[in-house]
């Protein structure tokens, strides 16, 4: 068995003895088989492109007219020609698909890319932090607020989940810029797995009134047989599905798409009453009365993993893939012959470092870096690392400074609800940080603290994974909405602290925040007992107060956690508490004043620094 790194490229001799036979590795792991030549290896958990070897024989199933299609293809896009692509996006959760998404775009792409995405303000500020600080060479992106299409979709009746924002793919011809002829727009939740130049070179295939590039529809939905009074929307056969389309904009905005699409539309509405498949219904509809703008494209660019799929006739071998689409409401769940595998593939990008992604495409201008380390041009970045002494104890920390680490801001589902009978200027935050070896304290302290959270958490994509399976597989942790989880993705060997507190700080939308370490626990109650006590201090008079939060340890494993001030008192008496690092560094926590504290019954002022303790957000 030979493991890989997915990225990289590697030389292997036949036993022929044929040199330099180069493998362009997508999966993780190869097994080599038993016959005398390349051919005999086997992708087991990903994609084996062999480059175009003349000695090489010709693999089982794979299609020599193809083959000879896409090297044509690979002409009719310049080298550094702009490959532009449409997504629409809402929500927290669905920011995710997209980068899974993107990743499998970036790895094969050798052209530049600019991304256009259409939105909610959740998807803006999300995506725009990710892609700003991602940081990709020739990788531009811009972003179009929903709102202002939304009223155009709003009035259609729609059951599909995807809701009103599965429909503004019609919209697109008129959002988008009048400058932009044609684009490639996708589903959040496609997979690719070869270069997209291929399917943009698509669009020369395209005759003259063809507006509309689409994979023929690969379950019966459309034939309305899948089950007694299924009545579907009008569609040729077995229809198209839209969730990889090439638009041409200037051949739609020429035959007015926006007045053609809804007049149809509003006559279908008539009998149907609302879509069932969103947008899909409405551009199936249009095109059974407009056959002449359809350009149909071979299915393996939109293989559907559907229920009731018939997408296996697509392929015969896994060269043959091209774009893997997970359009079943179950998506990874879903039932199919080949599941397993195409799973594999997701999940390969879905853990894939994104930082090796931050590669220079050569020969191509644009906003060129050099790994993670950001300047505004490459030759500042040069100056400044020659500047530095490399004998220095302290290079390390010098060079961390122009690190760009990437951030994904929300990356599950966030809502702070607004009690309307409640005055909620005295409101606060808990604000932590953490690695992977503390995990485990997030679900002790969502049960101590009812309140909002916002929380920064320093991982590899595969270790995002891996807490993200941890949140939704923990019930205390999956009913909670109030939690913002920022992913803060490794860089370098340094653990960057005070950029992931500024990260967890930037989230906060209450008032108030309680800056804490993740090791800590607060009592329970503690979250109303303070929105109480900031009340009674009037912390909220704009002036610059905080409250300190005195801090205990225990060397007990397993500890009854006391409830009351008297409980804690008496622990700290017997020896089963002890006043936090308080005679380690006295100086460090002396505001505090634990002695005073001890007898008091009320709030007291105190002097100096405060490590534990309730701020007000702006300060």
């Amino acid at each position: 068995m030979i493991y890989v790194q997915t990225h990289y490229r590697f030389g292997i001799t036949t036993k022929e003895g044929a040199e330099g036979v180069t493998f362009d590795l997508s999966w993780r792991e190869v097994v080599a088989g038993q016959g005398p030549n390349v051919n005999s290896l086997k992708a087991v958990e990903g994609i084996l492109k062999v480059q175009d070897n003349s000695f090489l024989h010709t693999p089982v199933g794979y299609k020599k007219d193809e083959k000879s299609l896409n090297s044509k293809e690979d002409e009719w896009v310049g080298k550094c020609e702009v490959i532009h692509v449409a997504i629409v996006c809402a929500g927290y959760n669905s920011s995710r698909s997209v980068v899974t998404l993107i990743k499998s775009i970036l790895f094969y792409r050798k052209n530049p890319l600019h991304l256009h995405v259409m939105g909610d303000s959740k998807a803006h500020l999300i995506l725009t932090t990710l892609f700003s600080s991602w940081n990709i060479p020739q990788m531009d992106y811009s972003f179009y607020k929903a709102d202002s299409v939304l009223d155009e979709v709003s009035w259609i009746p729609n059951k599909h989940y995807s809701g009103v924002y599965g429909l503004l793919k019609l919209t697109l011809p008129r959002a988008l810029p009048p400058s932009l002829t044609k684009v490639i727009i996708l589903d959040t939740d496609v997979t690719f797995a070869t270069d997209i130049a291929q399917l943009w070179a698509r669009f020369h295939k395209m005759e003259q009134e063809q507006a509309l590039g689409l994979v023929e529809n690969q379950s019966d939905w459309y034939l309305g047989k899948l089950w007694k009074n299924h009545r579907p929307w009008p569609a040729l056969g077995r229809g198209y599905n839209t969730g990889v389309i090439l638009m041409d904009l200037s051949k739609l905005r020429k035959i007015n798409w926006a007045h053609l699409w809804r007049m149809i539309a509003e006559r279908d509405l008539q009998t149907m009453l609302s879509t069932s498949l969103a947008d899909q219904d409405i551009f199936n509809a249009v095109i059974t009365q407009n056959q002449h703008i359809l350009h149909e494209i071979p299915c393996q660019w939109n293989v559907q993993l559907s229920d009731n799929t018939r997408s296996e006739s697509c392929y015969t071998e896994v060269i043959d893939l091209k774009v893997i689409h997970w359009n079943s409401p179950k998506k990874l769940r879903v039932k199919n012959k080949h599941a397993e595998f195409f799973r594999n593939l997701h999940l390969t990008f879905l853990e894939y470092d994104g930082n090796l992604l931050r590669r220079e495409l050569f020969g191509c201008g644009g906003n060129a870096t050099i790994s993670s380390i950001h300047l505004s041009t490459p030759v500042q970045l040069v100056s400044a690392i020659e500047q530095m002494n490399e004998d220095d104890p302290c290079y390390e920390f010098s060079l961390a400074k122009y690190t760009k680490y990437r951030t994904h801001l929300f990356y599950l589902d966030y809502e702070y609800e607004v009690d309307s009978s409640e005055n909620n200027s005295n409101d606060v935050t808990l604000v932590a940080q953490l690695s992977m070896d503390r995990l485990q304290m997030i679900q002790s302290l969502a049960k101590h603290w009812e309140g909002p959270i916002s929380l920064a958490l320093y991982m590899s994509d595969t270790e995002a994974q891996q807490f993200l399976s941890f949140v939704l597989s923990c019930d205390t942790l999956s009913q909670r909405k109030n939690i913002g989880y920022h992913i803060v993705y490794k860089e370098g060997n340094l653990y960057p602290v005070n950029f992931l507190r500024n990260i967890a700080l930037g989230q906060v939308s209450t008032p108030f925040v309680f800056l804490l370490d993740i090791d800590f626990l607060p009592m329970f109650g503690l979250y109303p007992s303070l929105r109480r006590v900031i009340s009674n201090v009037h912390l909220e008079d704009g002036k610059k107060k905080a409250l300190v939060i005195p801090a205990f340890e225990s060397l007990r494993y397993r500890l009854n956690f006391p409830t009351t001030k008297a409980e804690l008192l008496k622990m700290l008496d017997v020896g089963d508490l002890f006043t936090f690092r308080y005679h380690v560094w006295a100086r460090g926590h002396q505001p505090t004043n634990y002695p005073k504290w001890r007898s008091a019954t009320t709030p007291f002022k105190v002097p100096g620094h405060i490590k534990n303790g309730i701020y007000r957000r702006t300060i």
